[in-house]
């Protein structure tokens, strides 16, 4: 292999989005692939027309983000079998002019790390509520060494097909599960303190914002199922804390209420009290208020997990856009 970068951009139903995405990549010498789920916009067509090579998944199989990481990845080993670094990222999404470069010089220089991100922006962080939340929510995690990526990040080609790449079967979360399974290989994870790319979340409803902290809780029930036993106890604190403010509480004051006294749901205060706690740490009022709020989405993503998992079926993909 050689130092030669590939970039697999996903997507269905980006329109302008997936253009600009496309034209952000442009000059900066990656060999580009685009993967498209379904999309009915003529998407397809507009990234062969921008000089790219598409690859269409067949939608007669369970769509997930993890399975067309892994077609465009097969696709640039098809095409480029030389590449040695592939970044990742979705197709809403543009990227650094400088970020290429960046990150390949990282990789080069670190040869025990397998993942590099960076600094993703919102493109409109003041036009929703939900946007800042977004915008501020990837600005939390300081550079250095970290346990995961997101779906934008640069990945050393031999550690990606060292534990097999994406896990297809996961509806969400699978950037976290592969950095796990690559941590777990003695591979490290490193973001940059460097510009990566611009996002266009487009959250607009507080609905949409439910959705995507349901998919959160999800994550966290499956993550906790399949590793939560290991000596990291992967994901299972967050699924314990998401239990504990989303169902718990709620739950003794309701079931109080209706067997002891009304005075028992006094226990909600519990919740005002939490998010008080997360402003004297620093957290701006919106996240203290909608992310303690949010555990009852998140609670609801565990439930829905469980159940498929026990019902043995299919859980279906969780969007928010």
């Amino acid at each position: 292999m050689t130092d030669r970068i590939a970039a697999v951009a996903i997507g269905r139903n980006e329109g302008e989005r997936l253009l600009a995405c496309l034209a952000s990549l442009s000059g900066q010498g990656a060999v580009v692939v685009y993967v498209d789920s379904g999309s009915t916009d003529g998407s397809a067509d507009a990234a062969r027309a921008a000089g790219v090579d598409v690859v269409e998944l067949d939608m007669s199989t369970p769509f997930t983000a993890a399975r067309a990481r892994n077609a465009g990845f097969a696709h640039v080993r098809q095409i480029a079998p030389d590449v040695g670094y592939v970044q990742f990222l979705d197709s809403d999404c543009e990227v650094d002019a400088q970020w290429l470069e960046t990150a390949r010089t990282a990789l080069i220089k670190h040869a025990d790390v397998a993942v590099v991100c960076g600094r993703r922006r919102e493109k409109f962080p003041d036009m929703t509520r939900w946007n800042r939340m977004i915008d501020r929510e990837w600005a939390s995690t300081q550079p250095g060494e970290v346990k995961s990526c997101g779906g934008d990040s640069m990945m050393r080609v031999s550690a990606f097909e060292a534990v097999e790449g994406f896990n297809p079967g996961l509806i969400a979360g699978e950037e976290p599960e592969l950095c796990y399974r690559l941590r777990q290989g003695g591979w490290r994870v490193l973001r940059l303190d460097a510009e990566m790319t611009r996002h266009d979340a487009a959250l607009t409803r507080f609905s949409q914002f439910w959705q995507r902290a349901r998919r959160t809780g999800h994550t966290y029930a499956e993550g906790a199922a399949m590793y939560g036993r290991g000596p990291e106890r992967y994901r299972v604190s967050e699924t314990r804390r998401a239990l504990f403010w989303g169902a718990l509480i709620p739950g003794l004051a309701l079931l109080g209420a209706v067997f002891i006294s009304p005075w028992a749901l006094l226990v909600l205060l519990a919740w005002p009290a939490q998010a008080v706690r997360m402003m004297l740490r620093g957290s701006h009022w919106e996240e203290a208020v909608f992310l303690t709020f949010g555990k009852l989405a998140e609670v609801q993503g565990i439930l829905g997990y469980w159940r498929g998992r026990l019902t043995g079926k299919r859980r279906a993909l969780i969007e928010y856009k």
